[in-house]
């Protein structure tokens, strides 16, 4: 495994990530994504290991280490619950990422690799996958991020990951603004929506349908709507004050999913005109739903 470089921070503690989350939603990726960005990475370690770990990595003088954490290891939720407990206890803040997707994405995934899931038993892949759902669910909602994987190809999960880690420290909010189509479901893992289906939609003028909201021509006939301004001005208003309520509740990653009906024209302009106008803070974009239909 690579090791890390770069100072510890001011109170000599290393940066700690925890990778959980369902079975098959993409915790290897997302390890081997940490490992090529230098961080010290352990797979399968049982939740109660992870004071040691920490213990460990203060004394080789890592800066930054994750562990990857599952069902494989057995009294799951509560092991998990305690360790971070006693990191608490010392000060230390884990930031833990839950990867999840939908079932339909986990069944064909498994049914690709050919292997049984690690909690069906002697039912069906569907069956392992809803006993691990039910299992995980109080973890998931103690998370500070929940990263849905279901659309995400190897490489785009692993640029998601680059995205959120790729500094060097994680102690800084990180916002992630995400275009998305309502005909397509909402993201799962949205902290925050925003909703403009209240805007004219270009897919009716003709000169426009071919295009995005990354263009030029699209993005000036969103903003030039009546109210257009008047909500990214309020919007960016309550935005700022949430980020901050978020920041002092200890959050570090929150997702906003910028919708409209198709996620081609008026989420994908409405996301970017966000993202520039949050210069000054950490803010990625993607368009979930751009080039579907």
């Amino acid at each position: 495994m690579p090791e890390t470089n770069g100072e510890r921070g001011t109170d000599g503690a290393a940066d700690i990530v925890i990778i959980t989350g369902m079975s098959g939603a993409g915790r290897s990726t997302a390890a081997n994504a940490l490992e090529d960005l230098g961080w010290f990475v352990v797979d399968n370690l049982p939740p109660a290991l992870l004071p040691t770990m920490l213990d460990l990595a203060d004394r080789a003088s890592l800066t930054r280490v994750a562990a990857i954490v599952d069902v494989r290891s057995r009294a799951f939720s509560t092991d998990l619950k305690s360790a971070i407990s006693s990191l608490a206890a010392r000060g230390v803040s884990p930031h833990v990422v839950f990867l999840e997707a939908s079932d339909g994405a986990l069944v064909r995934r498994f049914e690709n690799v050919r292997r049984p899931h690690p909690m069906q038993g002697p039912g069906t892949i569907t069956d392992g996958i809803a006993a691990e759902r039910e299992l995980l669910r109080e973890v998931r909602g103690d998370s500070d991020m929940v990263l849905d994987t279901s659309a995400l190809n190897v490489h785009e999960l692993r640029s998601r990951m680059h995205a959120c880690f790729g500094g060097d420290s994680v102690t800084r909010l990180r916002l992630n603004i995400v275009s998305f189509g309502y005909k397509y479901g909402l993201p799962v893992d949205a902290d925050l929506v925003a909703d403009c289906r209240f805007l004219p939609n270009p897919h009716w003028v003709p000169a426009l349908r071919p295009l995005s909201g990354c263009d030029a021509a699209v993005r000036d006939y969103v903003l030039s709507q009546p109210g257009a301004t008047e909500f990214l001005d309020a919007y960016l208003a309550v935005l700022e004050v949430s980020l901050a309520g978020f920041e002092r509740e200890g959050r570090r990653y929150v997702t906003l999913a910028v919708g409209c009906t198709g996620g081609k024209h008026r989420s994908v302009a409405i996301a970017e005109q966000i993202a520039a106008r949050l210069g000054g803070r950490d803010v990625t974009v993607s368009h979930r739903d751009l080039g579907r239909e």
